[in-house]
């Protein structure tokens, strides 16, 4: 067992300024006080967090659980400042900790204390082996030991899983050393053999040919990059390679800036590989060593917009340059978010500004038109999806988005006649999305036009995701529109097993029952249906159907057009 820390009054004190609290003298609590810190720790709610776990000091202020507890809502929340005084405790009472370890590098980054690193570091403070290994190389160079890190470096790469990360950051630091031949060589190694392309990788080397005044190869490399997508970032570099801009070698400017690319780098690779919470904590700790790191920043944002820390995630982006290539970007997130929070008309109010300082920026202009659908403002949204069709070239992937998205305003705005033409030209772009085939299929159901075609349609369309309830729904009222009651109740039965709680299938089961002679099973699917929407538009009709039935028609009736 790790030894108490020094005295119950300096813990306290320490964890209460941690938290943001009055410090020592805290009534004694129960121990629902950690479990609901826990609870909201796992949530991602860093702030809600807080005042749990400094009620769970009171009763027991040397426990190293709680005291984790409070660095990770710490770094959760972007308080380096009252993370490290905690791990410092934590460190002094003799418990390891990877998470107090991480931040305690970080001080001493801030603090340029780099043989206190590599001391630290040979006395056993561990994180895990990545990041120790990238954290010796970068110290040995903060120290001015160039040698003494390129080897650090070297010995990395010899470990099984490490090669890559070792030569992206020993070229970085040749780079950051002013050899850029040897930078280059690294980066040139055949693939599979040197750093794995990410953006990072692709910007540092552009730079470093920049440097070598090999621009054509600079340029062709962003090219290259920029085929295989979209990346504002590498854009604004083609744009200054093209301009003939001097681009000078700034993806690291000192052995600070290095290390928080090293722990930025371990973030990124963790991102499909370990939770969301772990992602946080090595961003965070990549900002606290460089705050101007905007792409650290930038996905600390993304990552609490996953975790459904809205207002963190909002106030993440909106801290993101206005001068900055992702800035943009940022705008988008913090927009989705807003929308996410029920903040509709500020969501547009972004948006719009954001279409006014860019107005060849198609992105905004979709979400534009996607938030001004959700505010019932249909003709503007029309506009603003014309514009991003405008803006969208023939080869865009998104294009079947916007004309289905088009084509979605257009048949709530009852004008049908350009609403099934964009439906069409979506679906000729894009033949085999089920969601398309589904919506455009069931209108035409429920228009009664066209209705073999719009059964081909939905049946492509549950082919291509049987466990669909939704689209199984379409089939079944299809079946029924076109007279085929059996077939409609055995598929609206899948249906209804699928989405059970959904009042519109419900009351398709219903009406499928009736005309089958299932007349008591029929009033009891009505009653589902209006028992879980009673403010549903068709409360009215459901309730009508209740009292007196369906009225006697005839499969072929059904049928407007012939089929």
């Amino acid at each position: 067992m790790p030894p108490m820390p020094r005295t119950v009054t300096t813990a306290a004190f320490v964890m209460a300024v941690a938290l943001g609290g009055a410090g020592p003298g805290m009534a004694e609590v129960d121990a629902g006080a950690y479990l609901s810190a826990r609870a909201a720790l796992q949530a991602g709610d860093f702030a809600s967090a807080a005042p749990y776990l400094l009620s769970a000091l009171g009763s027991d202020p040397g426990n190293p659980q709680i005291l984790e507890s409070a660095i990770i809502a710490q770094l959760g929340r972007g308080e380096f400042t009252r993370a490290e005084p905690v791990a410092r405790q934590m460190e002094e009472s003799g418990v390891e900790s990877p998470r107090a370890a991480m931040v305690l590098v970080a001080a001493d980054v801030r603090a340029g204390n780099w043989d206190g690193i590599l001391a630290s570091l040979d006395a056993g403070r561990r994180v895990s082996p990545l990041a120790d290994a990238l954290t010796r190389g970068w110290a040995h160079l903060g120290a001015g030991r160039v040698q003494a890190a390129l080897a650090a470096f070297d010995a990395m790469a010899e470990t099984p899983g490490m090669r890559g990360f070792a030569l992206q950051h020993k070229a970085l630091a040749l780079a950051l050393a002013g050899d850029f031949e040897g930078a280059e060589a690294i980066y040139s190694l055949p693939p599979g053999q040197g750093p794995i392309p990410t953006r990072a990788v692709i910007m540092a080397r552009a730079e470093v040919l920049a440097q070598l005044g090999r621009i054509e190869e600079a340029r062709d490399l962003v090219r290259m990059a920029q085929s295989r997508v979209t990346d504002p970032v590498l854009a604004a570099l083609a744009a200054r390679l093209e301009a003939g801009e001097a681009v000078p070698f700034s993806q690291v400017r000192d052995a600070a800036d290095g290390m928080a690319e090293a722990w930025f780098t371990i973030a990124g690779a963790l991102v499909d590989e370990s939770s969301d919470l772990n992602v946080l904590m090595h961003v965070r700790i990549a900002e606290a060593m460089n705050p101007a790191h905007v792409d650290a920043l930038f996905l600390a944002a993304q990552i609490l917009e996953r975790m459904e820390q809205y207002g963190a995630a909002r106030a993440a982006y909106a801290d993101v340059p206005a001068d900055h290539p992702l800035h943009a970007m940022a705008e988008l997130g913090r927009a989705d978010v807003l929308r996410r929070q029920g903040e509709t008309g500020a969501a547009i109010e972004v948006l719009a500004a954001l279409l006014r300082g860019n107005p060849d920026f198609g992105p905004a202009a979709q979400r534009l038109g996607d938030a001004l659908r959700a505010a019932d403002r249909g003709e503007e949204a029309m506009v603003a999806y014309s514009r991003a069709l405008d803006l969208a070239g023939p080869e865009d992937s998104a294009r079947w988005r916007l004309l289905f998205a088009r084509a979605v305003t257009r048949f709530w705005l009852d004008d049908w006649d350009g609403a099934e033409a964009d439906f069409r030209a979506a679906i000729d772009l894009q033949p085999a999305e089920p969601s398309l085939l589904n919506y455009y299929g069931y209108s035409l159901v429920d228009r009664g036009e066209k209705l073999a075609e719009a059964l081909e349609m939905i049946e492509r369309a549950v082919a291509l995701d049987p466990r669909n309830g939704a689209y199984i729904d379409s089939l079944g009222w299809a079946y029924y529109r076109l007279g085929r009651f059996e077939d409609a109740v055995i598929t609206l039965e899948r249906a209804a097993t699928l989405e059970s709680a959904d009042p519109v299938v419900n009351d398709h089961l219903g009406d499928a029952y009736w005309r089958v002679g299932r007349l008591r099973e029929a009033r009891f699917q009505w009653l589902r249906a209006l028992s879980f929407d009673p403010e549903e538009a068709d409360a009215q009709a459901i309730r009508h159907k209740l009292d007196f039935g369906l009225a006697e028609e005839t499969g072929a009736a059904m049928v407007a057009d012939g089929g």
